[in-house]
């Protein structure tokens, strides 16, 4: 029996559409960055990580976030094990090219913590977000962070210096 071509060439449109209309879902749902995070995502706030982990840390470092590992050499102990109250200093990575600090506030298990950090989703803070480490050694060189917006872990893996201790 053989099908009209009109009939065929419209369920063709009809799959092509449905693929773009799925694509494009997909693409909000992982998103770039946002200039604003919606509100039900966190605490809103100006600050970004630094000066929020060092609030919340009692940590008293400057600069861009990935410079306060080299900073804390001599000044706070420094360590791969995370500990309560410590800070984990991530690495530039992609368009993050200035790092992230994030307060651990948790532990799960050797490769899981719990960590409060502002500015991982743009103007919030949030609490007690999941990060595991997935490094080769399970040192804590990489980890994966929460992405609260999917209710998952971010698939980027982030390279990590380690954690700086408060005094």
């Amino acid at each position: 029996m053989r099908q009209d071509s009109t009939a065929i060439s419209w369920r063709r449109g009809a799959r092509r559409a449905a693929g773009l209309a799925l694509c494009l879902v997909l693409a909000a749902c992982a998103g770039g960055p946002r200039l604003e995070s919606p509100s039900h995502f966190g605490t809103p706030t100006h600050l970004s990580c630094v000066p929020y982990a060092r609030q919340v840390s009692g940590i008293q470092l400057s600069g861009n976030a990935y410079r306060w590992w080299r900073a804390a050499k001599g000044v706070y102990p420094r360590t791969h094990e995370p500990r309560v109250g410590a800070v984990l200093v991530l690495k530039p990575h992609g368009a993050m090219d200035v790092g992230h600090l994030a307060v651990v506030t948790g532990l799960r298990g050797p490769r899981e913590i719990l960590v409060t950090q502002s500015n991982w989703l743009p103007h919030r803070i949030e609490h007690n977000q999941p990060v595991v480490d997935v490094s080769a050694k399970n040192d804590w060189s990489l980890v994966r962070v929460w992405y609260e917006p999917a209710h998952a872990l971010g698939r980027t893996r982030y390279p990590a210096y380690g954690f700086i201790l408060p005094n």
